[in-house]
């Protein structure tokens, strides 16, 4: 399935509407920063390394649309907008190293007229979606290695294309062991809040004909209980110094249990992903999402009593012992620590 999460197209920043799958695939094109802020707070666009591109082209939106500023007062008004898409979703650390990088792009031209600057950012912007493309497809290649014939593998949420660039993280690996024609099945958890795996992963899955099973979150552990599952695969948005991670919330019960049934537990992720400034998942901020995203199905009918009160971290932390290893485009990290 060839498909484009998010691209530069007609000097607007081009993304498929994620809030409408499975039912609808859209492209949209967002053509000022205010929409791309939406977009990212509805998750209309998401997905750790999908974000970094998207905070990188929200800047050269920006520059695009600034009119006729002063150099100063121009590079002034970019570095605003890079602080207000810095408050668009706080967890994925993939968000803050695109916005890092065009703010460095800045930096190096702040001297140079404003139409040299725009294509230096252009060009960094799409540098950040190539490497994320190579990225992809070294972590599949790695993680790959590890799934046999006749695996049955489970996942949560959605690490695949919908998440990044190309490939996927954690699907990526599915679809490289596809590629190598090897037979196996996938378990994909349907994912609280957003329903992600339901909506966007099976969707993935069976649009590039891999056999997937949708379960609900609580039922993994009695697929495990049953010794039905062999691997475990799954993204991170954020891994700490010493190894731990923050990943779609469900994702930490899925450690625990794999730890007791004995079964591998596989992050992966790209550098991008790591944040040498937190020493452990206990420094991750971890984003907390509207009520409403559980009390109504999808958004529309209630499904709780009005009023009722709400816990909705749309993320939880995995230690790093409980982490068979980290697959990278470096390589697998295995048993990772600081």
């Amino acid at each position: 399935m060839k498909i484009r999460t998010i691209d530069w197209d007609k000097n607007s920043i081009k993304i498929i509407d994620q809030t409408k799958l499975p039912n609808e695939f859209n492209y949209i094109y967002l053509k000022d920063i205010k929409q791309l802020f939406a977009a990212i707070r509805s998750m209309k666009i998401r997905g750790a390394p999908a974000l970094a591109a998207a905070g990188a082209l929200g800047v050269v939106l920006a520059a695009y649309n600034i009119r006729r500023k002063k150099p100063g007062q121009f590079i002034k008004e970019l570095l605003r907008v890079i602080d207000y898409l810095s408050t668009s979703r706080p967890t994925a650390v993939n968000l803050f190293w695109g916005l890092e990088r065009m703010k460095k792009v800045i930096e190096a031209n702040k001297n140079n007229k404003a139409e040299v600057l725009k294509s230096a950012l252009l060009s960094e912007g799409r540098k950040i979606m190539q490497e994320d493309r190579i990225a992809c497809r070294k972590m599949a290649k790695a993680g790959s290695r590890l799934i046999k014939n006749g695996d049955r593998v489970l996942t949560i949420c959605n690490a695949g294309i919908l998440a990044t660039i190309d490939y996927g993280t954690a699907l990526g690996v599915f679809y490289q062991a596809k590629k190598e024609k090897k037979q196996f099945r996938v378990f994909a958890c349907e994912t609280r809040p957003l329903l992600q795996g339901a909506r966007l992963t099976t969707w993935e899955l069976s649009k590039n004909h891999i056999d997937v099973t949708l379960i609900c979150d609580s039922m993994a552990a009695v697929l495990m209980s049953e010794k039905k599952i062999d691997k475990i695969f799954v993204g991170a948005d954020r891994i700490a110094r010493n190894g731990d991670t923050a990943n779609k919330v469900g994702t930490y019960n899925l450690a625990v249990l794999a730890k007791w049934h004995r079964i591998p537990f596989y992050v992966v992720a790209p550098l991008s992903s790591f944040d040498n400034n937190i020493k452990t998942g206990r420094d991750i901020p971890i984003e907390q999402r509207s009520c409403r995203e559980i009390t109504h199905s999808y958004f529309k009918k209630p499904i709780a009593p009005s009023g009722v009160k709400v816990f909705n971290p749309a993320f939880d932390v995995t230690g790093h012992e409980l982490i068979t290893a980290i697959i990278t485009e470096k390589g697998i990290l295995r048993f990772p620590d600081r």
